[in-house]
């Protein structure tokens, strides 16, 4: 007990030096936290994809349509259990800052191939009654304040003119990383108007999402569903959710690669910092260090001495980083449009791994300070002045 108490002391002794120390080590904490944040809400997508999901696009590229007809043909492949399809629909909520998701999809048989998004059965009823109607994610609802039986009105872009829903479901998660940041509402409505308003338009889908038996054949499945249209007007490519996710990820992968090095590099500063506090604290008690000696303390109290110091002051600046992290990660959260980063909470991973650097990096600032005292004779410690 005596020990720690010196120790503490040591670790305050100069409270100024002692406080920017520990400023600056949960600045890079926080930093780290964050930029951690950013980068698994990005990867948020990869990782709730299923296994049993297959996503059937144009092989040339996403933005091209395929025809509706398409998805009787891929029923019949083997080994496919469900198919349902969507279209992004864009458009302009109150202004064009306000990005989300906003979807046409088919309400019979979406939420059996996403059952992750969970609606009453009352409001799925209302749903796919009313072709006007809309679903929107909890996360959506709270932010524009809205609530079943709402009017949402969209300036469309994609598809020109105004577009007026009624909300008549909100779903919930079931699982920790769904995307609650979704409008979705019936193909049908867009696509009758279509038939009147631009016939050559109608009759296309966005993409189509297969729900599969067996998440093993899904390489075979995908083969063959794309065999059924090789040659033809609109040939497709089909993929793993997790694969046609991946796409996306990998188009910026050179941002979040660049931001996942500088998270990492921030441990390096951290040590830099502590390390040069770690240094000029040695340096100065080198005569007490010899004193130390020559009353027969031994290395080891040496180096608990000096690591403990070390430690002392890595693991408040850890915590104070840390207790910084949530609110600021919660203030970018509600900044940010809500489309962009669906997802966006600190993972347990991330706490973990800056709860561990902060403490290795203790360990590594006390090293040459510790190896300096242990080497230094009790004479050339007594006649240093420093």
């Amino acid at each position: 007990m005596k020990m720690l108490k010196v120790i503490f002391k040591n670790a305050l002794r100069h409270k100024l030096r002692a406080f920017l120390t520990i400023v600056g080590i949960a600045i890079a904490v926080v930093a780290f936290g964050v930029l951690r944040t950013v980068v698994t809400a990005w990867n948020a997508g990869v990782e709730s994809s299923a296994a049993n999901r297959l996503v059937t696009r144009q092989a040339i590229s996403f933005i091209f349509p395929l025809p509706y007809a398409y998805r009787e043909q891929v029923l019949k492949v083997q080994g496919v259990e469900t198919v349902t399809w969507a279209n992004w629909f864009g458009g302009t909520y109150i202004d064009k800052n306000q990005f989300f998701a906003r979807m046409a999809i088919d309400p019979e048989t979406f939420f059996e191939v996403y059952p992750e998004f969970k609606l009453t059965k009352q409001e799925l009823e209302n749903f796919k009654k009313e072709q006007n109607s809309c679903v929107l994610g909890r996360d959506i609802a709270t932010k524009y304040n809205l609530k079943i039986g709402d009017i949402m009105n969209i300036d469309g872009d994609i598809y020109p003119g105004n577009w007026e829903f009624v909300v008549r479901g909100i779903y919930t998660p079931r699982d920790k990383n769904t995307d609650l940041t979704q409008m979705l509402f019936h193909w049908k409505y867009i696509d009758e108007r279509l038939r009147k308003e631009m016939p050559g338009r109608a009759g296309e889908v966005g993409w189509y999402v297969t729900k599969i038996k067996n998440p093993n054949q899904s390489s075979a499945i995908s083969e063959e569903i794309d065999n059924l249209f090789k040659n033809s007007r609109a040939e497709t490519k089909t993929e793993t959710e997790r694969a046609f996710q991946q796409g996306f990820v990998t188009a910026s992968g050179a941002i979040i690669g660049a931001m996942n090095f500088m998270s990492f590099v921030i441990i390096g500063i951290i040590m830099l910092v502590l390390g040069n506090t770690m240094i000029m604290s040695a340096r100065e008690r080198t005569q007490e260090y010899a004193v130390l000696k020559t009353l027969g303390f031994s290395g080891g109290h040496l180096i608990a001495f000096i690591g403990g110091e070390s430690m002392v002051i890595a693991i408040i600046g850890g915590i104070v980083g840390l207790s910084l992290t949530f609110p600021l990660v919660n203030g970018i959260g509600m900044v940010i449009p809500k489309g962009f980063f669906p997802v966006f909470n600190i993972e347990t991973s991330t706490l973990i791994l800056a709860g561990i650097s902060a403490l290795l990096v203790g360990v590594a600032a006390s090293i040459f300070p510790i190896f300096k005292a242990l080497h230094t004779s009790i004479v050339d410690g007594l006649q240093h002045i420093g």
